[in-house]
This record gives structure tokens, C-alpha cells and sequence, in this order.
């Protein structure tokens, strides 16, 4: 029984002893725990801000602020759109009626390869701007009946992002149906073009333009008719100076002196290929200066004449920045297939950017 009641209490001693060890270890485990734990919550603490915000500067990127179409309007027309180029966003097909037209139109950045975004003589635009421009033209032996001039007042107008509204005023002096072959010099037909931005980047713009010709000229200078022109342009520029422009479209003429004044429906196209030789610090006269060449086609598509011509003409051009914000341009436009409407056309502008 001794015996029994020693190994009794042994069996029942061993038990307390081991759970007053047990309780240690498990304190000792449990502490460490908790320690281990507050470190892991502390590091994640550390870590946390940087996991949930990868890119610490997406905080500083604000909204832009919508305006209403005449708060857009007048910024685009009067407010500086050069003081602030990181107010210009990339503007794509998808996004047409979405974005852009609650946004103060800003002068885009330079092309891929640094070359600006500039109008030429001859060439189709492809790109928005704020500026104008006179442009003086002579074109010798108009359709075999002396000398024409002309003289047109252009003015582009950005009212958004994705609107631009471009004018010309033009001036004609010829004595193309004239009967007793008299020159006479008249107001030309004015011009009103809608132009659409339908996707712009730092390598490409495209645009839609819808142009509006008005009456408001003389059949005896070849004018006097009211058309409708939509057309594509693109400019693009992907490598160093070199820029390529141009597009398509079509001359729809509706009413007015259509009979008078000859005119016909046609098809048009344009292609100018230039390259960019100073950068714009060259002024005076050198800067920008670009050197280019352009090519117009157009083909009669109606059936209101006897044949339906083909008209291609070839035009070397330049461009370049005089001083401040005025630039000079010239260009010579020579038809290279028959009949030709003129020998050769010279062209010289000057622009203001404003």
C-alpha cells in the first residue's frame, strides 16, 4: 500500500510539477508571440502607406476641372494656352463625345521626334492652332487669259480641345469670264470651317474638317458658288524634323453661279513631306525652318462637262520664324498634268501666332 500510495502521489506530483513548466513554456511562447506579432504589425504599418499607393505621385495628379462650353470658349480665345503645356491630355476616336470639349484647348507639345506642329502653304493642316495669316498669291496665265491674283485673309480660332473654327476672307483679281477680257477685282467667296480634333498624341493628330463656301464672290472671277467640303488630315511626325501631312476629301458645290463660274465636283487629295533644319531659337528668319514639298490631286467627279480632268500639281515650299511670334511662308505650286488651270502659282504668307 506504502508502495502503492508512494507511486500514487509520484503519478499524481510528476503531473503538477509538468503542468508548472507547461504554464511557463506556454507564457514564455505566448510573450514571444505577442512580441513577434507587434513587430509584424508594426512593419506593416511601415509598409502599408506604399502598398496601398504603388506610385507616390498619383496623389499629386488633380481632376481637371470641367468648364462650360463658353468658359472653354473664351479661355481658348483669350486666356494664355502657352503658359501651362502640362494642361494638354492625349485625345483619342474613343473618348470623341466624352473628353475634350469641357477643356480649354492648349498648344500642343512638340512632336515625337521635336518637330512643332505648324501650317504650311499647300498642305493640309492636320492640327489645331490659334493665329492668322495673309497669304498673297499670283498665279501667271491663268487659263490662258493673263495674270490672277489673289489675297485671303485666314484666321484659325480653338474654342476647345476638340473644336477649332477656321475663316478665310479672300480677295480675287482676274479676268477669267470676263467678255471683253477686262480684269476686274472683286470679294472672293467667304469660308467657314468647322474643324473636329478626333485623336491627337505627341506623334499623331488627326482631324475631321467640314468646309462651308459662301456665295459671296463674282462668277466673273471664277467664284460666286456655295459648296460643301468634308475632309480627313493627319500630321504626324515620328522621327527627328521629318513630318508627314496631309489627307482626303471631296468639293460637293450646291448653289450659287455653279454654271458661270465652271466649277465641278472632285475629288481631292494631299500629301506634304518637310523636315525641320534649325530648332526656334534660330530667329531672326531661321528659326523653325522647315523645307518641304507638297503634292494636290484633284479629279472631276461629276458629269456636268464633257470630260472629268485629272489635276496634279507639285509645290516645294518653306517656312520660318522671323521673330517673336510671327513667322514668314512661301511656297510655288506648278501643275504637272493637262490642261493645266496656270503655268505656276507663287505663294508667299505671313503669320501671326497670338
Amino acid at each position: 500500500m506504502l508502495t502503492k500510495n508512494y507511486h500514487a502521489e509520484s503519478v499524481c506530483a510528476a503531473p503538477k510539477v509538468g503542468r508548472t513548466k507547461l504554464s511557463t513554456l506556454l507564457a514564455s511562447i505566448l510573450l514571444s508571440s505577442s512580441v513577434t506579432f507587434a513587430d509584424t504589425e508594426t512593419v506593416e504599418k511601415v509598409v502599408s502607406p506604399e502598398m496601398k499607393d504603388p506610385n507616390p505621385r498619383a496623389a499629386e495628379i488633380k481632376p481637371k476641372k470641367s468648364h462650360s462650353f463658353t468658359e472653354a470658349m473664351g479661355q481658348s480665345i483669350w486666356g494664355d494656352v502657352y503658359a501651362h503645356p502640362e494642361d494638354w491630355q492625349e485625345l483619342s476616336y474613343g473618348d470623341f463625345f466624352s473628353k475634350g470639349w469641357d477643356q480649354p484647348w492648349v498648344s500642343p507639345p512638340n512632336g515625337a521626334g521635336g518637330a512643332p506642329r505648324q501650317g504650311w502653304l499647300l498642305a493640309f493642316e492636320g492640327v489645331f492652332y490659334r493665329l492668322g495669316i495673309g497669304v498673297f498669291g499670283w498665279q501667271h496665265d491663268l487659263a490662258g487669259k493673263g495674270d490672277g491674283y489673289t489675297g485671303t485673309l485666314v484666321n484659325f480660332t480653338p474654342i476647345n480641345q476638340r473644336l477649332n473654327i477656321q475663316t478665310d476672307i479672300p480677295m480675287v483679281s482676274n479676268s477669267l469670264h470676263d467678255v471683253n477680257n477686262e480684269r476686274q477685282t472683286n470679294f472672293g467667296d467667304f469660308k467657314i470651317q468647322p474643324r473636329f480634333m478626333l485623336s491627337e498624341s505627341k506623334e499623331l493628330t488627326q482631324t475631321l474638317n467640314i468646309s462651308f463656301r459662301t456665295p459671296t464672290g463674282n462668277s466673273i472671277n471664277g467664284a460666286g458658288w456655295a459648296s460643301v467640303a468634308p475632309q480627313y488630315q493627319f500630321w504626324a511626325n515620328w522621327w527627328e524634323g521629318l513630318v508627314v501631312r496631309g489627307g482626303t476629301g471631296f468639293t460637293i458645290p450646291y448653289a450659287g453661279e455653279i454654271q458661270k463660274s465652271g466649277v465641278r465636283s472632285t475629288y481631292d487629295a494631299n500629301l506634304a513631306v518637310g523636315y525641320y533644319l534649325t530648332p526656334h531659337n534660330y530667329a531672326p528668319f531661321l528659326g523653325d525652318l522647315v523645307g518641304y514639298v507638297a503634292t494636290n490631286l484633284t479629279q472631276v467627279i461629276d458629269n456636268r462637262g464633257p470630260n472629268s480632268p485629272t489635276l496634279v500639281t507639285l509645290g516645294p515650299g518653306f517656312r520660318s520664324h522671323v521673330i517673336d511670334n510671327w513667322y514668314l511662308l512661301g511656297a510655288v505650286e506648278v501643275p504637272v498634268t493637262n490642261p493645266q488651270p496656270f503655268d505656276y502659282q507663287v505663294l508667299g504668307g505671313i503669320m501671326k501666332v497670338y
